[in-house]
């Protein structure tokens, strides 16, 4: 049997037999993974011409270099990227995954972006 996941913003739990979960369960990205999206959102962002965006995405990246970086704030320039990129970039394109995988790092803040993307 084959699984193919385009893409996953949930946990998923394969298990034989029962599970049970107590105190819910979390997703994280850890912040070396989300500097790793976002260089690679940048230098997809300047493939496409957008200098501008890109160099959002440089001050998120710096942001996310600091010790405890400010959440809300890498959020909000996220999600007016991904707004900024939508109607130019479809979800085949080289942003959307690094789009992604930076909204599963804010986790719950990473909605409005998951929303602009369309999912």
């Amino acid at each position: 049997m084959v699984f193919n996941i385009g893409s996953q913003h949930e946990a998923i739990n394969n298990v034989t037999g029962s599970q049970t979960t107590h105190g819910g369960q979390r997703v994280s990205f850890t912040d070396a993974a989300a500097i790793v999206s976002a260089g690679e959102l940048a230098r997809a962002l300047r493939g496409l011409g957008l200098g501008e965006s890109a160099r959002d995405v440089d001050e998120i990246e710096r942001e996310l270099k600091q010790g405890t970086p400010d959440r809300e704030h890498v959020a909000s320039r996220l999600t007016h990227i991904a707004q900024t990129v939508t109607a130019i970039a479809g979800a085949g394109s080289a942003v959307h995954r690094p789009l992604v995988a930076l909204a599963g790092w804010l986790g719950a803040l990473g909605s409005p972006v998951l929303h602009a993307l369309g999912l």
